[in-house]
């Protein structure tokens, strides 16, 4: 079988029910709602880690957090990691990002240093508000909207996040993998094309036209229940009040009229990057591409808005926070229309992406191919119905550091927020029965009646952090 084109499409802090196709009657995404349609929609998907570049890392290489380095934002991998890209490349792909990396640190203009990445294109701009010499969306914006650069970027006199369409970060993505599709690629090899949306990142603002597709009223009001932080740990009260560790305001900052309109323009923005899904898409039909090419998209990681009283991302780890959209259109390959409800994990997208390619290299990366979930040889998710993610401190800095562990077997999730020797701070978690308790209000941890429960998540925790170990090396012989 020819070796297949492979399309990534990620955006940034979208929760797994901000898609029409999940079953949210509210949100309007009718190109990924098609291309739900069109191949495979993953029920359960949850990403490595609750923040960017963890996750991001462990995508990139197949590999848990704590094994490929990048645990935290604001670290740079090790330039000694391999990534997926560097291992297509090696064998043939012509391969592309438009976006956002973020395998190392971009802070304050920093331009984030580039490993052995195999990206022949590299249209990296880590966001919409940094200026810096690196940042090819705003040298595009300067070149295209020399006005609007001047006032959004320059003399910051308006929101760059509310730009028109034609002007916007999304948009800037959309067109430089248009180009690369229809241009730019190397047509004697396939490729592989990385799309990282920015969007539905915060801050909270879209265009105008996106923004009036919605009624913030008649949306939903955020999912918690009276006095539901007093049994759970009390990191999140602190989160509560003010968010990332109190560098921005937090969800008792605003009224519940501010946290509607947070939602509405929250849900603008999926529906901005929605319709630039749509060109991408058709651009692909356009050059006679789609039946060649496997498309996934996804998310690095959920958005709080507002639910159990916390907006934005760090050391929690609800659903969502940590369980992702995932969708896959394969013609001849994924059935159309399949819905996938087995525990997958982010790293299976690395092992799925190679395996799908023909594949062999990168050795270490520790993921299983999706493949077997359509094929109907599904063995090697007959033992696996767990998925772990990780958390280390790893946004902006606690005092002291904030170290959690999420695994969630079958319909049971344990989160160990841990003690000394990780930190000084109380060891302490949260325990859900997701059967009964699908929205996680209810913590267990404390519970007579789930002792016995919590004790056996507890060791299979345990034994989950020592399965996940790199034992990547080959033994030689007995010594």
């Amino acid at each position: 079988m020819p070796r297949p084109n492979i399309l990534f499409l990620c955006t940034d802090q979208q929760r797994y029910d901000a898609l029409g196709a999940a079953g949210n009657e509210h949100i309007r995404t009718p190109h990924l709602d098609r291309l739900a349609a069109q191949g495979a929609r993953f029920t359960n998907c949850y990403t490595q880690s609750p923040i960017c570049a963890p996750s991001r890392g462990s995508l990139m290489t197949g590999r848990y957090p704590r094994h490929h380095s990048l645990w935290a934002n604001g670290v740079d991998m090790d330039p000694g990691e391999q990534l997926f890209t560097k291992t297509l490349a090696d064998e043939g792909y012509d391969c592309g990002l438009a976006g956002k990396l973020h395998l190392g640190s971009a802070f304050d203009g920093r331009i984030e240093p580039r490993l052995d990445d195999g990206l022949r294109v590299f249209r990296w701009a880590h966001d919409p508000y940094l200026r810096s010499a690196g940042n090819e969306y705003h040298h595009w914006l300067r070149r295209t909207h020399p006005e609007l650069y001047e006032s959004a970027v320059v003399k910051r006199e308006r929101s760059i996040d509310s730009l028109p369409q034609e002007a916007h970060y999304s948009h800037w993505v959309a067109e430089e993998t248009i180009e690369f599709l229809g241009h730019s690629r190397q047509k004697d090899r396939p490729f592989c094309f990385i799309s990282n949306f920015f969007d539905p990142h915060h801050g909270f603002e879209a265009p105008q036209r996106f923004r009036d597709l919605y009624d913030a009223s008649a949306l939903p009001a955020p999912v918690t229940i009276e006095d539901e932080l007093a049994t759970k740990p009390p990191i999140y009260t602190q989160e509560s009040a003010k968010s990332y560790a109190g560098h921005m305001p937090g969800f008792d900052d605003y009224t519940p009229e501010d946290l509607q309109e947070i939602k509405a323009q929250y849900f603008a923005m999926v529906s901005l990057v929605d319709e630039e899904v749509g060109r991408i898409l058709d651009a692909l039909e356009r050059e006679g591409l789609a039946d060649d090419t496997l498309v996934i998209f996804t998310s690095d990681h959920g958005e709080m808005l507002g639910d159990h009283r916390m907006l934005l991302k760090g050391p929690m780890m609800f659903d969502c926070s940590v369980k992702v959209p995932l969708l896959m259109r394969w013609p001849g390959q994924v059935p159309e229309g399949m819905v996938a409800d087995e525990l997958v994990e982010w790293i299976d997208l690395t092992r799925t992406v190679l395996s799908a390619a023909g594949s062999t290299g990168l050795p270490r990366a520790q993921g299983r191919d999706l493949a077997g979930l359509w094929s109907g040889d599904a063995e090697p998710f007959d033992d696996r119905d767990w998925v772990l993610s990780e958390y280390r401190d790893g946004c902006w800095a606690y005092d002291p550091p904030v170290q959690t562990t999420m695994v969630r077997r079958g319909t049971w999730k344990i989160v160990v927020h841990h003690g000394r020797p990780s930190t000084d701070r109380e060891r302490t978690g949260e325990l859900y029965d997701l059967a009964a308790d699908p929205d996680e209000l209810h913590n267990l941890w404390d519970e007579t009646a789930a002792r016995e429960t919590r004790a056996e998540m507890q060791a299979f925790l345990v034994d989950v952090l020592v399965a996940t170990e790199d034992r990547s090396r080959e033994r030689l012989a007995p010594f």
